[in-house]
């Protein structure tokens, strides 16, 4: 790889010859991906699993498949989302228009992380691509095979000039913020997304973070168990845990805690059998840094099931963990692993000042048939997204902006929001001739009480 200020360079040259713009070039562009991606899958695969021991089946169902669909849906939409958009003028500007037009940034930076490595970072370069957008892509490092793999296809199908893939490591991040971008996509833990905010500050270039934090998960009594049992293990269990939407921690309702978790226990039985660290389809932890952290956030609390680490394999068995104290390291970080811990409460005001206590997650789920208890949590808790009756589903929905507020993050993408994160919104006013009413004008003697006629 060149050095990264001649890329950007000749990025901002072929941007500024306007190619980009062309609505056909945009589509080439989608089409030249999802042919790729088509030609490439068992390399992909091959490549998911390599980085994080990842069944093919998930990997599809969470990050091919979830690409495809990301591609198809901007491809039949692209005409729809870049078209000028006209919007009401107030009468007092009467006669004019008004239109909204959809310009790209420019030269966008993408940093994408491990534990989805494919998907989080091919679906905003979707949107980036769509918007109009020059690209340079960094993969993460800790997922060495998907970004090799990334690097090699992206850069046979395109050229540099338009979209570069740059791999390494902390030093190649720390030497892209230095560099003034048009924009910046970052997704990855709070900490480093406080410090890519940092370095935008610098150039004043808006940002888009999708970070992370604690999700909870409340059952309510009147939830149907067996149902809240598989999906909250199916969406806490999925990649190992390491999905910044998995479930962090379950609050459940008294009555029914020793149920739920009797069931839980069952069902990671059903799904990864007696010893999942013989199942196919159960990952493995990244690397053993990771490992290590999450290891030693079992040393407090009651394992329930699970606990089970095998250092030189990075396999840790999904666990249940109850009798956990907010003071200890487990709830003090985002978990980002196969731990879980279960609280019990006695009211929902109970569970609700718990929640609230916290920072506004990323992710929040809900398990009750009640429809007054599930309006006033939508009411009253502040959170990113999430699902009522089910988990992690609600990213499976381009029609859903996906993304954080607070510290959980900024901006969101998916769909049209993909689009518009790599987007500027251009207003204009469009003015006719043949018409232009004295009274904005001095002399204003005489005009103040037909000026509060028109505006207001």
């Amino acid at each position: 790889m060149r050095e990264i200020s001649a890329v950007l360079q000749e990025q901002r040259q072929f941007f500024a010859s306007g190619k980009t713009r062309e609505l056909a070039f945009r589509r080439e562009m989608l089409l030249r991906l999802q042919r790729l991606i088509n030609r490439n899958e068992q390399a992909i695969f091959a490549a998911l699993h390599q980085d994080l021991k990842k069944p093919a089946c998930e990997a599809y169902a969470t990050e091919v498949g979830m690409v495809r669909a990301e591609l198809s849906h901007a491809l039949k939409k692209l005409g729809t989302w870049a078209r000028p958009r006209r919007v009401r003028t107030p009468l007092a500007q009467f006669p004019a228009s008004s239109y909204l037009y959809q310009d790209p940034y420019g030269v966008a930076l993408i940093v994408a992380p491990w534990n989805y490595p494919f998907n989080l970072a091919l679906a905003p370069l979707i949107g980036a691509v769509a918007a109009g957008n020059c690209v340079v892509l960094k993969p993460s490092e800790l997922a060495s095979a998907t970004s090799t793999l990334l690097a090699r296809l992206l850069g046979e199908a395109f050229p540099e000039h338009y979209l570069a893939v740059i791999e390494g490591g902390i030093e190649v991040n720390q030497a892209l913020l230095e560099e003034s971008f048009d924009k910046i996509f970052f997704t990855g833990s709070v900490g480093v997304g406080r410090l890519v905010m940092a370095a935008a500050a610098r150039n004043l270039t808006p940002v888009t973070l999708e970070l992370g934090g604690k999700s909870p998960c409340i059952v309510e009594r009147d939830a149907n168990l067996d149902l809240a049992a598989r999906r909250i293990v199916w969406g806490k269990f999925l990649n190992a845990g390491q999905t910044c939407v998995a479930p962090d921690y379950i609050l459940v309702h008294e009555e029914i805690k020793d149920d739920l978790v009797r069931r839980m226990v069952q069902q990671i039985a059903q799904f990864y059998g007696a010893d999942p660290a013989q199942s196919p389809d159960y990952p493995r932890i990244v690397n053993r840094r990771h490992f290590d952290r999450l290891q030693a956030l079992l040393q407090k609390g009651q394992i329930v099931t699970g606990g089970t680490a095998v250092r030189e394999d990075l396999y840790l068995a999904p666990t249940l963990i109850e009798a956990v104290d907010w003071q200890d390291p487990l709830m003090q970080e985002e978990i980002f692993g196969p731990i879980l811990p279960v609280i019990s409460f006695a009211t929902l005001d109970e569970a609700l000042q718990i929640v609230e206590g916290q920072p506004r997650p990323l992710a929040l789920y809900l398990f009750s048939n009640n429809r007054k208890v599930q309006r006033r949590i939508m009411a009253e808790v502040s959170f990113g997204g999430g699902c009522i009756n089910d988990t992690i589903l609600h990213l499976a929905n381009p029609n859903l902006p996906f993304g954080g507020v607070g510290t959980s993050g900024m901006g969101s993408y998916h769909g049209q929001a993909s689009f518009t994160a790599f987007s500027h919104q251009k207003s204009v006013l469009k003015k006719a001739l043949w018409l232009d009413i004295p009274l904005r004008y001095a002399p204003y003697a005489g005009k103040l009480k037909w000026l509060k006629l028109f505006l207001r």
